[in-house]
């Protein structure tokens, strides 16, 4: 999986814990992890095309949410990074090579790619089933300051 979803993630928090009233620019998002700018603007325009976060145009413009942070999973914000597609994708080497049996001998699944999409298919309905306000209450427990102080810092901006 990409950095690129944990920068999302980070920053989907972070304009929670800002608050729905100010838009923040992707430069000063990155700035706070100290991150490529334009690398964050690239996810953020992507979180903004799944409907997860709403860009907002002028002076005063940027990027807030979009949505509660109860309506968004974490499988949202690794779909709209890292795509629909799935993470396993089996070539079928197995048919290929000296090793390989003779054509239409492989009418079953390859075990491997069997294995590896039921543990996908648990990954995907895990995150799925978790939400960022989730991850925000966690977050809230092991730093109970990080939202004050995230709402000073971009304040001061």
């Amino acid at each position: 999986m990409n950095e690129g979803v944990e920068w999302a993630l980070h920053s989907c928090l972070n304009l929670a814990w800002i608050g729905p009233e100010r838009a923040v620019t992707a430069a000063r998002l990155a700035a706070y992890h100290e991150l490529p700018a334009a690398y964050l603007n690239k996810q953020l325009q992507a979180l903004s095309r799944a409907g997860i976060v709403s860009s907002v145009s002028g002076p005063k413009g940027g990027f807030r949410l979009a949505r509660p942070l109860d309506r968004i999973t974490l499988m949202d914000v690794v779909t709209a990074i890292e795509g629909p597609e799935d993470a396993f994708r089996c070539s079928e080497i197995r048919q290929q090579g000296p090793g390989a049996g003779p054509e239409g001998s492989y009418g079953a699944e390859c075990a491997i790619a069997g294995a590896m999409g039921a543990a996908e298919l648990a990954w995907r309905r895990e995150l799925a089933a978790r939400t960022l306000d989730d991850v925000r209450e966690r977050a809230e427990l092991q730093a109970p300051a990080a939202p004050d102080r995230i709402r000073h810092w971009f304040a001061n901006a």
